[in-house]
């Protein structure tokens, strides 16, 4: 028996322009760059996802993965020992990728607005996969450019026009099948990152749907044809890890809630994911819960600073999940100062990391 922990961990490494974070890595960085790297260390994923790690887009520069990684995850300082991830990749994004037309109505061609996903340059927000064991490249499936109007019943909204609402791509940075090799078994895992339901007028419909595209994965849904042009979705009996920030809580927020819960009911997901040892829980964020007001979900599984439950990581039937957690430490703790509750210098990320430590 294998066993090893599963962690997705929204980092906020966004910064304004393109190359900066790469050139931040290699210099003199912020504070939050040691914050979230302690936090890694500390809890020891053997497989990683980040969300919001810029980089050049279609992820072929590895500078700034590079020096996060010898500078940083590596480091002797700090808490948490050096760990080292031999394995990376880079996942291709559609976030700052200009549309060919005008898609806010403001009779210009101009990101981040006018862009498949919302970004001042491409790359910004991307994501970025860390392990300890190979990634099989070769057999990985990518729908980053599979049009929104190509799935069927698609909640499109009438005030989308044309020509952007049949040549917008449903997914705004990827959703990816990335499979692993543990020990001569394989994993896949299934990545994504959908916008957020607010800030643009579709994005409540797109972030629905972005959600759905992986349920109908699961399906095996015809419609579906990955990059390569290969149709269809994950074969039944393959192990899975289904993990990211989907930016939607199955009951608070502004996100489809029906649709979150859809995917959480999920009959190839483990039972477990729902109520048991899968299901990732914290003591900072039970503590935080006393400051909200309002809100109908258990404050112990908040991944988010405003408490909501937006990042998971969802084991599938076939594996055995052994345990799971938030990595959020309540403020008058050793380690609460990494989990401050506002985004800036002086914290770690407005998300917090969740891990499940699952048998293979």
């Amino acid at each position: 028996m294998t066993r090893l922990r599963v962690a997705s961990f929204n980092v906020a490494f966004d910064r304004p322009a393109p190359g900066a974070l790469a050139r931040e890595l290699a210099g003199q960085a912020a504070p939050q760059v040691a914050r979230v790297a302690e936090i890694i260390r500390r809890v020891r994923p053997d497989i990683l996802l980040l969300c919001e790690f810029d980089h050049d887009g279609e992820g072929r520069d590895y500078g700034a993965v590079d020096a996060f990684r010898r500078r940083f995850l590596a480091a002797t300082e700090g808490g948490g020992a050096p760990i080292d991830y031999p394995h990376a990749l880079l996942i291709p994004t559609n976030t700052g990728e200009r549309l060919p037309c005008d898609l806010d109505g403001d009779g210009r061609i101009t990101a981040p607005q006018d862009c498949h996903g919302f970004g001042q340059f491409h790359g910004q927000y991307g994501m970025l996969l860390l392990s300890r064991f190979p990634i099989e490249v070769a057999a990985l499936r990518s729908f980053r450019h599979l049009r929104w109007c190509e799935m069927p019943g698609a909640t499109l909204p009438p005030s989308l026009p044309e020509p952007a609402r049949s040549l917008l791509r449903l997914s705004s940075k990827n959703h990816i099948d990335v499979p692993v090799c543990i020990d001569g078994r394989r994993l896949h895992l299934l990545a994504m990152h959908p916008t957020p339901p607010v800030f643009q007028p579709h994005n409540l419909a797109r972030n629905s749907d972005e959600l759905r595209l992986f349920h109908d994965y699961l399906d095996d849904a015809g419609y579906l044809v990955d990059d390569a042009g290969q149709a269809g979705g994950l074969a039944e009996g393959e192990a899975f890890v289904l993990l990211g920030d989907f930016n939607a809580d199955p009951c608070d927020g502004d996100g489809d809630h029906e649709r979150v819960r859809r995917l959480l009911a999920h009959p190839r997901l483990h039972p477990a994911s729902r109520e048991g040892v899968a299901l990732p829980r914290s003591a900072g964020g039970l503590a935080w819960g006393g400051r909200r007001s309002g809100h109908q979900g258990d404050p112990a599984c908040w991944t988010h600073r405003q408490g909501l439950r937006l990042d998971y990581v969802l084991p599938s039937r076939e594996l055995t999940p052994l345990g799971a957690g938030v990595c959020w430490e309540a403020a008058h703790t050793p380690l609460g100062p990494l989990f401050a509750t506002t985004r800036g210098s002086d914290a770690s990320s407005d998300h917090r990391l969740v891990w499940v430590d699952i048998a293979l």
